[in-house]
């Protein structure tokens, strides 16, 4: 409770030392230069500066500039930090639900993934973001995922079994994994490439667009279109420091969140539709899959997460099926 108390008095007195000045606040993301969660935090920041009259300066560190998604989690809730460009299986670490949009196979387009999490499904996540001290602003994109690797095409999932596939910190992607065969190994996005690179991890499973820009297909062989799910970009901010903006400067940083999340959701489009051919050029074998199997063995998946959250899990599966009808 001191802590707590005594952190909240440190924020309230840097923002009352510029209460009538420039504020700057830190946003922090683990992407890669080109990655559209990089473009669009950059395109964030100018547009908070811009609706706010330079009232509000968002100062960007990519690469986990400002600490990893795990770290900025912890430095928001504190409310040391003010924005982060998360990850959703970080981000259900604090917000366990987070993970029911990553159900296996639940979406067969992006649009079809916006849709849900634009309706109550969205505003259930806000709540419950509130309720740890975190405000969502935003669902941004984070694409649909495949698998890569460097022992063999995953063609069935039976070729899955025993590989060491590195996976986000997120149950959701860790179930599915057991479910395939794998040996799922949970690793922060920014020792992938190293542990790739050493054969500490035989593969990994990102949307193209984040193995591409984090050049990842320099230490992968093999990429599957598996598809198996679907993970949003959760932009989050202190709600300590959201609760002392004035309502202007509330409204002008939703709308900025607003406008840089449409932006980022096209680029990530535009990179799923283009990056096939250029991976390819760059020597990585990817092949398609026949989906039917990965589905079947992962649907105990939905049992699983149906026990701890029926409700959520329901509205989720319903959002989407009347979605793709």
């Amino acid at each position: 409770m001191k802590k707590t108390v005594l952190t909240t008095a440190i924020a309230s007195a840097v923002f009352a030392i510029n209460a009538n000045a420039q504020q700057v606040l830190q946003l922090t993301h683990n992407a890669a230069e080109g990655n559209p969660k990089w473009e669009a935090s950059e395109l964030f920041a100018e547009l908070v500066e811009e609706k706010t009259g330079g009232e509000l300066v968002v100062d960007v560190g990519g690469n986990a500039q400002y600490g990893d998604d795990m770290e900025a989690l912890t430095l928001m809730r504190m409310g040391t930090l003010a924005f982060s460009t998360n990850s959703q299986g970080a981000t259900s670490s604090v917000v366990p639900q987070f993970s029911v949009l990553g159900l296996p196979f639940l979406f067969d387009s992006l649009p079809a993934a916006w849709k849900v999490m634009d309706g109550d499904v969205g505003e259930e996540l806000k709540r419950l973001a509130e309720e740890q001290n975190l405000v969502l602003l935003g669902l941004w994109d984070n694409g649909i995922r495949h698998v890569s690797n460097n022992v063999r095409p995953i063609e069935t999932p039976a070729d899955l079994q025993g590989l060491k596939i590195r996976t986000p910190p997120d149950e959701m992607t860790v179930d599915i994994f057991e479910a395939l065969g794998a040996n799922p190994t949970p690793m922060n996005f920014s020792e992938l490439y190293i542990a790739l690179e050493q054969g500490v991890v035989d593969g990994q499973e990102n949307p193209l667009m984040n193995t591409y820009s984090s050049r990842l297909y320099e230490v992968q062989d093999y990429i599957s279109l598996t598809g198996h799910k679907y993970e949003s970009t959760p932009l989050l901010m202190s709600k300590m420091m959201w609760d002392m903006l004035t309502p202007e400067q509330q409204q002008a940083v939703q709308e900025a969140a607003d406008e840089a999340g449409e932006f980022n959701r096209q680029a990530s489009r535009e990179a799923d539709e283009q990056l096939r051919t250029q991976l390819q050029e760059a020597g990585v074998a990817i092949n398609e899959v026949e989906k039917a199997p990965f589905i079947e063995a992962t649907s105990s998946v939905y049992d699983l997460w149906r026990e701890e959250y029926p409700e959520l899990v329901d509205m989720v599966v319903n959002a989407a099926h009347n979605g793709q009808q």
